[in-house]
């Protein structure tokens, strides 16, 4: 038996933007270790594909539709899931959007869904079911997806840069929480270096600006031939989950070295500045 099936099989994992992404692999994973997977994404149809794939594969696992960026949805689902199955031992933040376009080109409509999604989703996430975790008292996990963009400047990724930002932030801080409330619950920063996923696939960048449409497509190609394999990422993340770790990298040279670069910024108080591979990706 492996840490991860020691620490949480028999338990239940509830898994927001679980129907594609690193939402899917982590889906996968927690059922492959034994545990009750509540799928949960905004398009039901990739939630129950998803569940029914867990199933196939002697796992458990059940599709709810889920829109984060609601707070009511999240309160509902909390409720439902603990009326159910008594306690979640694992609640993974994962749902979110990528934006393309420069801060003014942007629309209204889709800096609010990114905002609502993104950092919104977490919160309220973390809102509805903490209460019911204390007052079950066991010991739980709350997993915020966060980045390697957590630590770093990237022009026209501005919005989604900025929003895990915030979530590594507000990881810091819940965890500090949960020590001065000597709450039993571990609160965990996962952080994807590059992942083969489809986050930037065309399709995701509905509501962006036209200009958006060449930088997706390079950041697509870039991680299709050199991301890491989903399964193996989503692998390296709950066996940081197991370990109890708050960092939680896929990459953890990338991390190292996103966060010397910040560290270094903040030393020296110099202006951003765009690195050689922005300048790449960016055509510069």
């Amino acid at each position: 038996m492996t840490e991860e099936e020691k620490v949480f099989s028999g338990g239940v994992a509830v898994i927001t933007g679980a129907g594609a992404g690193i939402g899917m692999g982590l889906a996968r994973r927690c059922g492959e270790i034994g545990m009750t997977v509540v799928v949960t994404d905004i398009d039901k149809g990739r939630a129950d594909k998803v569940a029914a794939e867990i199933v196939a594969a002697g796992g458990k696992a059940e599709a709810i539709q889920l829109d984060v960026s609601k707070p009511e949805a999240l309160d509902a689902l909390a409720q439902d899931v603990f009326d159910r199955h008594g306690a979640v031992r694992l609640l993974i933040n994962n749902a979110g959007i990528e934006t393309i376009g420069n801060v003014w080109e942007i629309p209204a409509a889709r800096w609010e869904a990114t905002l609502n999604i993104n950092i919104h989703g977490v919160v309220h996430g973390v809102r509805a079911f903490v209460p019911h975790m204390l007052r079950v008292g066991q010991e739980a996990w709350i997993a915020n997806l966060a980045s390697i963009g957590s630590f770093g400047q990237m022009p026209t990724q501005t919005a989604y840069i900025m929003s895990k930002h915030a979530i590594q932030s507000f990881s810091e801080c819940l965890y500090l929480e949960m020590q001065v409330a000597k709450a039993p619950i571990n609160v965990c920063s996962i952080i994807p270096g590059m992942l083969k996923t489809s986050i930037f696939d065309a399709e995701a960048g509905v509501g962006e600006p036209e200009s958006a449409a060449s930088h997706r497509a390079t950041m697509a190609h870039m991680m299709a031939n050199y991301g890491m394999d989903l399964d193996e990422g989503s692998r390296v993340f709950v066996e940081g989950l197991a370990a109890r770790k708050f960092w939680i990298s896929s990459q953890p040279e990338m991390t190292e070295q996103a966060v010397a670069g910040r560290i270094a910024f903040f030393q020296n108080q110099s202006n951003p500045e765009l690195g050689e591979q922005q300048r790449a990706l960016l055509g510069i």
